[in-house]
């Protein structure tokens, strides 16, 4: 009896033509970085795929600038991060550019991190903004995981869409997970999720107001609480929508833009005196 595979084969007995099977991106890096003496040194580097991590110098405290060559994120690509700064240690780590994540077709593009402080350590998570085209799909999950003593810093950028050139962000997907444990017990847990028509959704004044750029700052410290009022009183002449509040420890700041360079501005200001410090060299060019 002759068999017929339909869905290889058409009617005239022809190969038909199957789906094209894109590559996908996998990249995974690892960096630990340890005290010695009165500076902050690398004790394990390794990296694997479309991601590189380079460090441009060291001296008190080290910076580490994570690199994706594959040039962005696109549908199915799989990152893996892994950041620890040993007792005592001072880590920084920034990108050197917008991340880009493109439009998918169906599969999910997926970010995992994972940053751990010991003790007496300061670590900065300061990527530069993230930047999602029309029909992105993105899922990125962070578990952190800090000493009671330690301090921890991030901040999230995120733009929806690019307006300088037109492109509206109509339809995607976008999931980010945090989960922040101090001496091992769960202490902040958010889970930010937009799906389907995100463009009208982000016009609801309960969504975002119209506004297509955002971002989070976590600051998770022993002297989180009494910092409160200075956070505020840096973002008084702000040019968008921006607020502060704290609780067990837990600094958060947030701000809501029409555009990412508003944005940027008022991050960066912010950021920078806030840390009383420049921000990481990438971030100027």
């Amino acid at each position: 009896m002759a068999t017929t595979f339909a869905a290889s084969w058409r009617s005239d007995d022809t190969p038909a033509a199957l789906p094209p099977q894109r590559q996908r991106s996998e990249g995974r890096v690892r960096i630990a970085a340890a005290r010695f003496g009165a500076v902050t040194r690398v004790a394990d580097l390794a990296e694997g795929g479309a991601m590189r991590l380079r460090v441009p110098r060291g001296g008190p405290g080290l910076e580490a600038v994570i690199v994706n060559t594959a040039g962005g994120v696109c549908c199915g690509d799989r990152f893996t991060i892994e950041v620890s700064a040993g007792p005592g240690a001072h880590l920084t780590v920034a990108t050197p550019a917008a991340e880009k994540v493109y439009r998918s077709d169906g599969p999910l593009a997926e970010i995992g991190v994972a940053l751990a402080a010991g003790d007496g350590a300061r670590l900065e998570w300061l990527p530069q903004e993230t930047i999602l085209f029309d029909r992105a799909r993105l899922r990125r999950r962070y578990e952190v995981d800090i000493a009671p003593n330690a301090t921890f810093l991030s901040f999230e950028g995120l733009m929806l869409g690019r307006l300088a050139y037109g492109d509206a962000m109509g339809e995607g997907h976008l999931e980010d997970h945090w989960r922040i444990r101090r001496g091992g017990g769960l202490i902040f847990a958010d889970a930010f999720r937009l799906s389907g028509p995100i463009g009208a959704l982000l016009e609801r004044p309960a969504v975002a107001g119209g506004a297509r750029a955002l971002a989070t700052l976590l600051y998770i410290a022993p002297d989180a609480e009494a910092r409160l009022e200075e956070a505020r009183a840096l973002m008084e002449s702000v040019p968008c929508e921006a607020g502060a509040s704290v609780w067990n420890g837990i600094l958060a700041v947030r701000w809501l833009a029409p555009d990412i360079g508003t944005l940027r501005r008022a991050a960066t200001s912010f950021l920078m005196a806030f840390r009383k410090a420049p921000l990481p060299r990438v971030w100027a060019t």
